[in-house]
């Protein structure tokens, strides 16, 4: 005679005892990878199940860091960035590590302070076309690339397009020195005795302002 199997029922909530916090669905958690070697995978918590014996499992998605995708890690992609893959899974309570927060890009480039915990998401991503959604973003500069929240960029006041200090011949240190810049476009003879100027923030709305928009392109 089978042996019945035991039931299943759905947890509001979950104490992990090795790091000494609750998880609920909806949280972003680190997940102890295969690999020792390899930095700790990013999930989102979907669901948290317990079965007859008391084993926890949570249903989870996974996000992708660029180098774990199929195009790879590109320039304009930043250390923390991770996309929201169509990727789920069921793994063991007991693999999870910590929590962490997934920002939206907004928000990330706001925060005063980065922590090891936090990662932002701008893109989702298909795990077996390598498709991402939006597939296209803003792009700035005259290398037109799109904004990495960790490079130092300043604006030009007149047409305020933002620049990597290395493109405009300018060390970061001059860059951050700026009171007043006007790019090459937009510099009149009075406005060249202003290139010493700029805002070097990156906590601005702006930079996601109306620019040309380039398509991503997995390759």
């Amino acid at each position: 005679m089978a042996k019945a199997r035991a039931p299943r029922r759905t947890l509001d909530s979950y104490p992990i005892k090795s790091i000494n916090k609750t998880i609920r669905a909806g949280d972003c958690v680190l997940m102890r990878p295969s690999d020792s070697s390899k930095p700790s995978y990013v999930a989102k918590v979907e669901k948290i199940e317990s079965d007859g014996r008391g084993i926890v499992r949570v249903h989870v998605r996974w996000y992708y860091r660029p180098e774990e995708s199929i195009g790879g890690r590109r320039q304009f992609h930043g250390s923390k960035e991770v996309f929201l893959s169509d990727h789920y899974d069921v793994q063991s309570a007991d693999t999870i590590e910590g929590k962490c927060t997934v920002h939206t890009f907004k928000s990330y480039t706001k925060l005063d302070a980065v922590g090891n915990d936090d990662f932002f998401c701008r893109f989702e991503y298909n795990s077996s076309t390598g498709a991402f959604n939006p597939d296209r973003v803003a792009v700035y500069c005259k290398c037109e690339m799109p904004y990495n929240p960790d490079d130092l960029m300043v604006q030009c006041e007149g047409c305020t397009d933002w620049f990597h200090p290395a493109c405009i011949e300018m060390t970061p240190e001059e860059a951050k020195r700026l009171e007043h810049f006007f790019c090459q476009s937009c510099s009149s003879e009075d406005q060249k005795k202003l290139l010493n100027s700029h805002n070097a923030s990156r906590h601005s709305d702006t930079k996601c302002g109306n620019k040309t928009a380039a398509e991503v392109t997995v390759s």
